[in-house]
């Protein structure tokens, strides 16, 4: 019984969505479970999906906050 744990920020969603959208996590457990059974022979119905989203501010890098990480290592407007 594969169980797969999805964390992700907020930040990286659509344009000017403030979560991931229902089809979008849809589109997540399926492909997982598609994946799980291609690669290892996993009955879907047996394949748990668990997603998380976490706020940004909860989250560090590089032992910074991730806000912090991206203004050091990214151009400014990207990701």
């Amino acid at each position: 019984m594969p169980v797969v744990t999805i964390q992700v920020t907020r930040q990286g969603t659509l344009p000017d969505a403030d979560r991931t959208t229902d089809a979008q996590k849809a589109a997540l457990y399926k492909g997982v479970s598609a994946l799980l059974q291609e690669v290892m022979g996993k009955h879907p119905d047996d394949t748990f999906v668990v997603f998380q989203e976490v706020e940004l501010e909860d989250w560090g890098r590089g032992g910074v906050p991730v806000r912090e990480w991206f203004a050091r290592t990214r151009p400014a407007g990207a990701g």
